[in-house]
């Protein structure tokens, strides 16, 4: 889906990838970026530093919430219009512990981020779309949704349920024959602060602005999914043909991926509750 001309709504969209993403779009033409996050000086410090790409308007969301969703999307629609292209990109990622140390809070608050809001804020605006047989909706997951990994279990899990969700709403478009089109992101660490000591032997750890750029390009295509670096489209052969020990050995151990979140510390004055960029 082209971005000129469109109404472009980016979740954690004041920081990270998000707000890359945000001028991207602006950059294409977008009509105008509507920005949802949770954090306002964000927002604001965001809105003037891209406002001279284009319009660029702002929400503080927590995206959890699906009673705050609903009433804020009204508003969207009242104030900027209908919305063509949405990105998921909110998301968090709370400790490197093991699960059994894990609280109650951090597993309900990812859960609730990662795979709850995306559902919320999609359900809100698909009718829409749907009417208009018009529009992209695009999830940022990732790599963690497909590769177990320890230390980050809930994490992995709460993208394993958005990918799930993403491409399970993809076939019912499909079967509709809808022109609302989805795609599913799983991108391997990015280097935006969020993932902040993570330690990745062999697989290099993404740019931000490349990042961005295949997530955009996937839209533009309309590509279903895209796996950041494309060797991770792969994943799931290998887990088919390989006995557990075999693969837990070569990507566990070789590669190292099940010892990056060893030394995580994410970033050190974490946002609120909300909203930041995956």
């Amino acid at each position: 889906m082209k971005f000129e001309n469109a109404n472009v709504l980016i979740t954690g969209g004041a920081s990270g990838i998000g707000k890359i993403m945000g001028r991207m779009a602006l950059e294409k033409g977008a009509s105008c970026l509507i920005i949802w996050d949770i954090n306002i000086t964000n927002i604001e410090a965001t809105r003037h530093e891209l406002g001279k790409y284009g319009k660029v308007a702002g929400y503080v969301v927590d995206v959890s919430n699906n009673d705050v969703v609903t009433k804020t999307y009204a508003k969207v629609i009242e104030e900027c219009g209908s919305v063509d292209i949405l990105i998921n990109c909110a998301g968090i990622v709370t400790s490197n512990r093991t699960f059994d140390k894990m609280s109650t809070d951090e597993i309900v608050r990812t859960m609730n981020i990662n795979t709850m809001a995306p559902m919320f804020v999609a359900r809100a605006m698909l009718p829409d779309m749907l009417r208009r047989n018009r529009g992209h909706i695009c999830t940022i997951a990732s790599a963690g949704g497909m590769l177990s990994n320890p230390k980050m279990s809930v994490y992995a899990a709460s993208k394993w349920g958005a990918i799930g969700w993403s491409d399970s709403v993809r076939i019912e478009l499909q079967d509709m024959k809808s022109d609302v089109h989805i795609t599913t992101v799983a991108p391997y660490y990015i280097n935006t602060g969020m993932f902040d000591g993570v330690r990745s032997r062999i697989i290099p750890i993404l740019k931000p602005e490349y990042a961005a750029r295949k997530v955009i390009q996937a839209i533009e295509r309309n590509k279903t999914f895209k796996g950041i670096p494309f060797g991770f489209h792969f994943i799931r052969f290998w887990q088919a043909i390989l006995p557990t020990r075999v693969f837990d050995f070569f990507f566990g151990e070789v590669f190292g991926i099940y010892h990056t979140m060893d030394e995580f510390t994410g970033r050190q004055k974490p946002l609120k509750t909300g909203a930041k960029a995956s």
